[in-house]
């Protein structure tokens, strides 16, 4: 039951916020009483710490399945892209932005956790790169990994790209394309430019 309580409060996290949804909210989703909920979550930022830990395993997880199909690395950055998306509901209503404003302690500890997992991710993928012939031999790995986790984590910033002028899904394909095309070689612009197309076909 536990876990199905978790399951639900994190699906309505996702579409409505963290801060919208209420323990009221996830009771009557679950058809329960808050009472009910209470015997597994003491408080509302109990809950919402286990669905950010909760969502971080889910995504890495899946991340480390697409990874371990060795696809060349341009393809696994797009495959990763459209799972975190299709994971995260798009991030209608910017969650993560929301934790951040107003769980800040449980948004740090997962931003951390983000952190040290893509460098790790994103260190492999660049280096794979390298040795494929895609990437550019002397790009520094480490500057590469850390800029670009800052700005996939950076184009959440509502103030900063607001929704109604950048959806989600665009601003990811953007970016995306932005962070390979600084790096390719030409053998990696035409497999870039190839999926590419493919996508707005």
């Amino acid at each position: 039951m536990k876990e199905e309580i978790l399951k639900k409060a994190t699906q309505l996290f996702l579409n409505q916020g963290f801060k919208s949804i209420t323990m009221d909210d996830i009771a009557r989703e679950m058809g329960m009483s808050k009472k009910t909920v209470y015997t597994y979550y003491k408080n509302k930022e109990h809950i919402i710490s286990e669905s950010a830990s909760y969502l971080f395993t889910s995504i890495t997880g899946g991340i480390d399945i697409i990874c371990s199909r060795k696809t060349n690395p341009i393809q696994e950055l797009y495959d990763i892209k459209r799972f975190v998306l299709e994971h995260l509901n798009g991030e209608r209503t910017s969650p993560m932005y929301q934790l951040q404003k107003y769980y800040p302690k449980i948004y740090q500890k997962m931003r951390q956790g983000q952190y040290d997992y893509m460098q790790s991710c994103v260190t492999d993928n660049l280096q794979r790169g390298i040795e494929q012939g895609l990437f550019i031999s002397d790009i520094n790995v480490q500057f590469v990994s850390r800029i670009y986790f800052t700005g996939m984590t950076g184009i959440k910033d509502e103030g900063i790209f607001p929704q109604s002028q950048f959806p989600a899904t665009d601003l990811y394909e953007m970016y995306l394309e932005y962070h390979i095309r600084g790096i390719v070689t030409p053998k990696g612009r035409k497999i870039l430019n190839k999926i590419i197309q493919s996508n707005h076909e």
